[in-house]
């Protein structure tokens, strides 16, 4: 997928923001043909040269951007000319949606294993172990803990966790 495409899909937009930031999207947004300078680059965009060395160091970190090092023979000064990686950004978003099955199976493991209490005055929740050590009432207001059904949240994770799934096309663990 080339760039223009690439840069096109709202999913990978929202995903360089997430990276980079507001100030950094300019630079994400507008990848040069070739190689450029950081300080070609704030200049282009009008930027100040610290975000876009910032945002050029997140896409460095993420695998979307690579540099390479060349001193001025004059000077003895280092230009960094930086290219950009965008054919990496798939496999990082599906590294990305594992994460985020492997958190959410965790969460949900975590939420069916539990009984909880909640303070609806507070909107405390306590486990019932926790609960139990404060006589079933909120440390804070000290009303009576009331038994909280978590069925929808438990439902609403396990679709969500099917749907990232069916994405990724991975069985259930």
């Amino acid at each position: 997928m080339a760039f223009e495409e690439l840069l096109e899909d709202p999913v990978i937009q929202k995903y360089l923001h997430d990276l980079v930031g507001p100030t950094g999207m300019p630079v994400a947004a507008a990848p040069p043909d070739g190689e450029v300078t950081d300080e070609e680059l704030a200049e282009e965009l009008g930027l100040e040269l610290n975000d876009v060395r910032r945002a050029l160091f997140i896409l460095y970190e993420n695998d979307l951007a690579a540099y390479r090092r060349v001193r001025d023979e004059d000077s003895g000064w280092l230009t960094y000319l930086w290219t950009f990686h965008y054919e990496n950004i798939p496999e990082n978003l599906e590294e990305e949606m594992h994460r985020l099955a492997d958190a959410l199976q965790q969460r949900l493991e975590y939420e069916t294993e539990h009984q909880f209490y909640l303070c609806e005055n507070c909107s405390l929740r306590f486990e019932f172990e926790e609960a139990m050590e404060f006589g079933f009432e909120c440390p804070e207001c000290e009303t009576q803990l009331e038994a909280m059904e978590n069925t929808r949240m438990v439902e609403a994770m396990e679709w969500r966790l099917d749907q990232i799934r069916d994405e990724l096309n991975v069985e259930a663990a």
